[in-house]
């Protein structure tokens, strides 16, 4: 049997099974959970998997939602990405074509991660029935990742070395336009820098030493540094951003005696980023020495630099074209352009187009982490409108029949391509090669020091705001 007619039976058994991954998809959109209070959804992806033959170990590299799900022990092993986290505040009525929160301000699948993970995992089982019956040699490994909305779970997850024996890495993402580029992203840091003082009356506030004071310095410190970095393309631009979520007591007659300072950056590069993190280390430390306070600095995360892999790209392009993109109906599109007319967009409905292949640029993920430990592809796949993302319009769309296509074609197209790289002759070889190439003699060490731990419970607060409302 050639791989037309393997893909063929592929595509059959998705449509016949289906509705079950449904079903999954819309539970998790109606149980939205943050970054690494997933429970519920990593129970849900695992179950339907070891109910398929996959082995599942869970609760890796020190978080309890993180899992590997694995079918089969021979031959070359792929790499399978799944994502199952919400984002805050975008909770929304699915039937609404104007915000219409179901809770106001609780979280919502403004990502479409409810259908990233399941067309993963869909993806997956529908692999894992092809090799058996046609007797073709390879290991499934489907990598439950936490937190990605933070960038978190994958780093965490490299640094435990449970990328080290995967031959290649597949992924999709639902966007608002169709795309299978080899892409890159740039390094990403996020870190809070927490500072504690002394309190005492406004009145005599000789007596105190103010964590908020020590946060401004570094924070105009900051802003004198932005100028003494180099520029980058304004499509991956280099850019720090902060804020202060804590900054003490809430009446100004108290000098406050703790505040929070939150930064994050994105960068071309991680050997930029990394001096970067440094030079902010002095600006927080010199914001507390000319204080008199002290600061503890607390890394979340930190990854790298995405490296593409040409050599997959093209497979994967190649299959998204034989798979096609989605297509809506008149009420799919009308319902969207509501939507736009609402927010003052452009009313252009969605995509259908499939874009040229070539190298771009994309938006930043923590799945740059897979792509430094063997070659990565991936692709971008219309499931709402564009208009941003992140948004209610995208957490709409992620609940309804727009977003079933999605998971139907991107299961599709990432099973097919699968099988071709499984099967063809020297593509795995010829990726790892090009990846060698990329690396140009840089190696993978997670950019989170040893000793860090996951921040387990970074979310809890607001999921329990609103669990169960």
């Amino acid at each position: 049997m050639d791989n037309r007619d393997i893909k063929n039976n592929i595509g059959a058994w998705i449509e016949s099974n289906k509705q079950e991954f449904y079903d999954i998809a819309d539970f998790i959109w109606e149980n939205p959970e943050l970054g690494l209070e997933e429970y519920e959804a990593c129970d849900r992806l695992t179950g339907i998997m070891a109910k398929n033959g996959f082995k599942i170990q869970k609760g890796l590299a020190g978080m309890p939602t993180a899992f590997v799900a694995t079918f089969g022990n021979k031959g070359p092993v792929m790499g399978i990405n799944a994502e199952y986290d919400c984002l805050p505040g975008l909770s929304q009525d699915y039937r609404c074509s104007v915000k219409t929160p179901l809770v106001e301000g609780a979280p919502g699948q403004g990502c479409g991660h409810n259908l990233l993970g399941t067309a993963a995992v869909l993806g997956a089982i529908a692999v894992r029935y092809a090799l058996e019956k046609n007797g073709i040699d390879a290991t499934i490994k489907v990598f439950g990742t936490p937190a990605e909305e933070q960038c978190l779970g994958k780093a965490f997850m490299g640094r435990a070395g449970l990328y080290e024996d995967v031959d290649f890495f597949l992924d999709w993402h639902p966007w608002f336009y169709n795309r299978a580029d080899y892409d890159r992203c740039n390094a990403y840091f996020n870190i809070k820098y927490h500072y504690k003082g002394r309190t005492a009356h406004g009145n005599s506030p000789w007596n105190g030493r103010s964590a908020l004071d020590a946060a401004i310095l570094s924070a105009h410190a900051i802003e004198m540094l932005r100028e003494h970095y180099e520029p980058a393309a304004a499509d991956a631009a280099n850019t720090i951003n902060y804020n202060f979520p804590d900054i003490g007591p809430e009446f100004p007659s108290v000098v406050p005696d703790k505040t929070t300072m939150w930064v994050v950056g994105r960068f071309a590069t991680s050997n930029m980023m990394s001096d970067i993190i440094e030079r902010l280390d002095k600006c927080a430390e010199a914001g507390a020495l000319a204080t008199g306070t002290t600061v503890e600095k607390q890394m979340l995360t930190a990854t790298h630099e995405k490296i593409p892999n040409k050599t997959l790209a093209e497979i994967v392009h190649k299959n998204f074209e034989e798979i096609g993109a989605p297509k809506f109906s008149k009420e799919e599109h009308d319902f969207v352009k509501e939507m736009q007319k609402s927010m003052g967009f452009d009313e252009t409905g969605l995509d259908e187009t499939i874009k040229e292949f070539g190298e771009s640029g994309t938006a930043l993920c923590d799945t740059s982490e897979f792509s430094w430990n063997a070659p990565y592809a991936t692709f971008w796949m219309t499931m709402a409108p564009a208009g941003g993302w992140h948004n209610w319009m995208v957490t709409a769309c992620a609940r309804g029949s727009i977003g079933k296509k999605a998971v139907d074609n991107a299961a599709k197209v990432m099973a097919g391509s699968a099988i071709d790289i499984i099967t063809t002759p020297g593509i795995i070889d010829n990726a790892k090669e090009e990846l060698k190439d990329r690396l140009a003699g840089r190696t993978y060490k997670c950019l989170i020091p040893d000793g860090t731990d996951p921040p387990l419970g970074l979310n809890k607060e607001t999921m329990d705001k609103y669990k169960n409302k």
